[in-house]
This record gives structure tokens, C-alpha cells and sequence, in this order.
């Protein structure tokens, strides 16, 4: 007990020094994180959380497009500079058990009243037909059969890969919330009572949320809050990546530099010409997934050169200098950039990419976000030319066909003169590019990169580009996420 009274002074100056420690703001003055001051915060921040399966890919330049020849005579990845900023990846493409997963969920929530949402997020299993080749094991199998679960999914078209994105963005975020004690394990979730990351940080989700959050300063207000953007707990949204940002990581060229000098050009994602491991430990085997020749998709019994027929593991391989899996062969990979021949002509040299269209919360008169629909996801519209008046950057809010699509180089543009497009339906580019009769590109045409288990060794170089309906899907397209990196772009460990 003596002991015990011996402390206490030395700790009640300890508190009281703690107490009176606060940081003070450069420019006024005022103390951060003091209620008697009107409680503004600065949170404490180190570096952002890396999300489960990412990796960091640090941002840099590199030559975006054509490193080699151009066989198919495509000609639409011209050579050029570009600079990608730092992001995260994942490290493996989506698997068949992630999407389980996502399906799962899917159906414990919505299966009840909006089936619907459940059956739009099947994967198209018939994919895997073919009407001179038995391929029914793989329709009937391949999806759900656990010998399977860690192969990439495929079926899935890219609208479907981008509410993948945004269902993985709030259960991430969900998770760290209940981690750090703010959000109560709410399993009984349904219907519009569902956890969505937009929502909460506009104060359009209650359920589950503990009293006790996070402490208020604001004298005003008092008690306890919701956790804010400033406060740095939530991660960015989860997405698909740009288009440069895929073939940038795929290349995996941290490896070859030497000061700022890349010392070795790739054309894969390894180091060399061949596609076959030169080390002596493997030497012969092959470094990814894809077609060998015609009739050779994985070669003899005794000894297969890819150890696949169709895809592999995700996990499968040696990963890029990055620490990311297949990022040649097994499945090529949706990116979120709209399709166009030219784009590398047209784009920005720095985080190039063309889909852009701009959106804004639905609010009310009196400038609250409006509520949630019927999935408990806040409402969004395009902005108008009207908010964007007095703006430089931008007046329109779909920019997929700036620089693009105009008339005089329409090759029927003297019959169109003063053809006013209706941009309510892309007219104009259904036009321009004669949709349906002489091109399959629009503004859903979108890029798919890399080789796959279907294709030979040529499209596995990172810069070959080639796009799909963005309503349709094969056999051989997966996809995987990218997550923006905020702040730093190597963080606190690269200093």
C-alpha cells in the first residue's frame, strides 16, 4: 500500500503534463485537439494502411506503349513517356473464392427483396462453351467446386469487376471500423441496412454504430462522433486500374533501375527474351501461363511446361519485381480506360487515362445529401455545364470523348452537317466510329490488357492493349483491384 501512495505523485504529474502537451497551429498559435479552443483536430497520421492483398507499387516514369514489334499492325499504342503516381495492387488476380465470397454476402443481404442484385452478379459460366470442344466440366466446375477456388474468376464482365470494387471498398472499411472499436460487429445486416463507406461519412448510416465513438471536441456539439476523412482511419475506394497504371506495375521495372538509369529494357515482366525461367534451380520452366503453339496448351505428361490447361492458381509463377503474380498469362485483365486507337496520342503524359465523367452527391434545396436508394447507396448525378461555368479545367461532365469523335474527321461528315449529337446517348460516337458496321467502338468499349491461358507469348508483352463490350465477358478476362496511395509516394519507409 505504501508503494502504491509512493507513485501516485509522480503519475498526477505525468497526466498533468500530458494534459497541458498540446500541439500548437504555426499560424495562430491556438492549441490542435483543445475543446476550450473550439476543438479543431489534427489527427494523429504516420503513412496509409496498406488494405489486405495490396501491394505498394511505387510510382515513376517509364515508356508507355509499343517496346516491340507490332505484328498485329494494330497501331494503337504508339510509343510515348507518361508518369504514374505511387498505388497499391493486388498481388494476385480476383479468385474464384473471393467472388464466392462477395456472392455470399450478396446473398445474405439482398437475397430476400432485390434477388436481382443477387443474379446480376453471377458470372456468365457459359463462357467456357465452345461448339467444336468439350468444355462442360468447366461450366458445370469451374466456379464453384473447391478444386477451383484458387483459380482467377472469370465469366465476369467489366461492370461487374467495378461493383466488385465498390462492395470490397465498404467491407474493408467496415473491418476497420470494428477493429478500432467504433462500429459494433452488425451482422444482422439487409436490404438498404448495410454498411456503405459514402454513406456513413455523410451521416447516412446508424446501424451498428457504437455510442462511444470517437470523442467530439466541438464544445458545441459535445458527446461523440463519426470518424471523418481527416481523421485518416478509412482507406480510398477500392477501383480498377488505369490502364497505365497496369502496364506500369506489369513491367515491374524497380527492379532494373540503377540510380535514375533503367539499366534494362523488358518487354515481359521479367528480365530477357525467353519466356522460359533461366535460373539453374528451374531452368526450362516457363514463367507464365499461355499458349504455347497450336494444340500445346501446357505440353507433355511428365512434363507439362505450363502446368495448366486453362488458368492456374493465382499464386502460381514467380511474381514481378513488384511482388505481383501473373501479371502475363493465366487471364488478360480489365483496366477502367474507355477504348479508343489513338488514346496514347491524345492522353495526359502524367496519370494518363480517358473515361472521365464527372458526378456529384444528389442534394437537396437547402445542400444536404439527399438520402440513400433502395441498396443503401448514396445517389449521384452528373454535374451540369451550368455548376461548371466559371470552370477552366472542365465544363462538361462526360469527358471519354474529349479530343476525340469530332466531325471533321468523320468520314461521312459532309452528310452530317449540322448534326447536333445527343449526348444522352453517345450519338455522337456511335456515329463517328460507325458502331456496329464498320468498328466496335463506343464509349462502353472497354480495355483489357495482357495474355491469357488462350494466347500466345506476343500479348504478354504489358504494352499490347486490346478492349470488349463492357457488358461482355470470356473465358479468359479477370480482373484484379487498384487502391490510390495518399501523401507520400514511397511513405515514411523510403525516407
Amino acid at each position: 500500500m505504501t508503494r502504491k501512495l509512493s507513485i501516485l505523485p509522480f503519475a498526477f504529474l505525468i497526466l498533468t503534463l500530458a494534459s497541458c502537451s498540446y500541439e500548437q497551429s504555426a499560424t495562430t498559435g491556438w492549441n490542435y485537439n483543445d475543446s476550450r479552443n473550439g476543438g479543431f483536430e489534427k489527427a494523429p497520421f504516420e503513412e496509409q494502411e496498406t488494405g489486405p492483398n495490396f501491394v505498394l507499387v511505387e510510382g515513376g516514369t517509364f515508356t508507355m506503349g509499343r517496346v516491340k514489334d507490332d505484328f498485329m499492325y494494330d497501331w494503337n499504342n504508339y510509343p510515348r513517356r507518361a508518369t504514374v503516381s505511387s498505388f497499391y495492387m493486388d498481388e494476385t488476380e480476383i479468385s474464384n473464392l473471393q467472388w464466392l465470397e462477395y456472392l455470399y454476402w450478396l446473398g445474405r443481404v439482398f437475397g430476400a427483396d432485390y434477388p436481382e442484385v443477387v443474379r446480376k452478379a453471377l458470372p456468365d459460366t457459359l463462357v467456357w462453351r465452345s461448339k467444336l470442344g468439350y468444355m462442360e466440366p468447366y461450366v458445370d466446375y469451374y466456379l464453384r467446386h473447391p478444386a477451383y477456388r484458387d483459380y482467377p474468376v472469370v465469366g465476369v464482365n467489366w461492370l461487374q469487376a467495378t461493383d466488385f470494387c465498390a462492395w470490397r471498398t465498404d467491407r474493408v472499411n467496415e473491418y476497420i471500423l470494428i477493429r478500432e472499436g467504433i462500429l459494433e460487429h452488425y451482422i444482422a445486416q439487409a436490404g438498404d441496412d448495410n454498411f456503405n463507406t459514402e454513406a456513413y461519412l455523410n451521416g447516412q448510416y446508424e446501424s451498428g454504430k457504437r455510442i462511444d465513438g470517437l470523442p467530439n471536441l466541438d464544445p458545441n456539439s459535445g458527446g461523440y462522433r463519426n470518424v471523418r476523412m481527416t481523421d485518416g482511419i478509412l482507406l480510398p475506394r477500392c477501383r480498377l486500374p488505369t490502364e497505365a497504371e497496369w502496364e506500369y506495375a506489369a513491367y515491374g521495372l524497380i527492379g532494373n533501375a540503377l540510380g535514375e538509369r533503367i539499366i534494362e529494357r523488358r518487354q515481359w515482366p521479367w528480365n530477357g527474351h525467353a519466356v522460359r525461367n533461366p535460373e539453374e534451380r528451374y531452368i526450362g520452366s516457363m514463367l507464365a501461363n499461355f499458349k504455347r503453339g497450336r494444340g500445346d496448351n501446357m505440353g507433355i505428361a511428365g512434363k507439362l511446361n505450363d502446368n495448366a490447361d486453362i488458368t492456374a492458381p493465382v499464386y502460381s509463377y514467380w511474381p514481378n519485381d513488384y511482388g505481383l503474380y501473373n501479371m502475363a498469362g493465366n487471364v488478360s485483365e480489365w483496366v477502367m480506360d474507355v477504348y479508343r486507337p489513338l488514346s496514347l496520342e491524345d492522353m495526359e503524359d502524367f496519370r494518363p487515362f480517358r473515361g472521365n465523367v464527372y458526378k456529384t452527391l444528389e442534394r437537396d434545396q437547402d445542400y444536404i445529401v439527399a438520402d440513400k436508394d433502395s441498396l443503401g447507396r448514396l445517389i449521384y448525378r452528373d454535374v451540369t455545364e451550368e455548376e461548371n461555368v466559371d470552370r477552366r479545367n472542365y465544363k462538361r461532365a462526360d469527358n471519354i470523348n474529349y479530343l476525340d469523335g469530332d466531325w471533321e474527321s468523320h468520314v461521312d461528315a459532309v452528310h452530317w452537317e449540322g448534326f447536333e449529337a445527343d449526348e444522352e446517348t453517345s450519338a455522337e460516337t456511335s456515329y463517328m466510329y460507325s458502331y456496329g458496321s464498320t468498328s466496335m467502338i463506343n464509349d462502353h468499349a472497354r480495355v483489357y490488357k495482357g495474355g491469357s491461358w488462350k494466347d500466345r507469348a506476343w500479348y504478354m508483352n504489358p504494352g499490347t492493349r486490346r478492349f470488349l463490350d463492357e457488358q461482355q465477358s470470356t473465358s479468359y478476362i479477370g480482373f484484379r483491384c487498384a487502391m490510390d496511395r495518399v501523401g507520400s509516394p514511397v511513405g515514411l519507409g523510403g525516407r
